[in-house]
């Protein structure tokens, strides 16, 4: 049978709006090379950073459940002129957050 993922848990936010601002800086350069730059990039990344801003204020600091909570609300997100969708974005928070803690998000180590 195979093990469950363990859970991976962020430090603490001591600055969550410093960190809200990495993260809408580095997803909307995600977004950007990934595809093409689309004015709407812009658009995702603030949204997906305020959602994370708040879940940090909050308390949160589990990956799993930041990257629930950023999924659920982008569902209400309008992606109608993006390549992206939620999942997408709430992927990307992810990947861009295993890469801030040095976890190779291929293996886990």
């Amino acid at each position: 049978m195979a093990e469950p993922i363990e859970s991976i848990t962020l430090p603490p936010a001591e600055h969550p709006s410093q960190e809200g601002k990495w993260l809408q800086a580095a997803l909307q350069r995600w977004l950007d090379e990934e595809f093409l730059p689309e004015a709407v990039n812009q658009n995702i990344a603030q949204r997906a950073s305020q959602v994370f801003v708040r879940q940090r204020m909050e308390g949160e600091n589990d990956l799993n459940a930041l990257v629930m909570a950023i999924l659920t609300e982008m569902q209400g997100f309008d992606f109608s002129k993006s390549f992206y969708s939620e999942f997408a974005i709430a992927n990307a928070v992810g990947d861009l957050l295993l890469a801030s803690l040095g976890i190779d998000r291929c293996c886990g180590n």
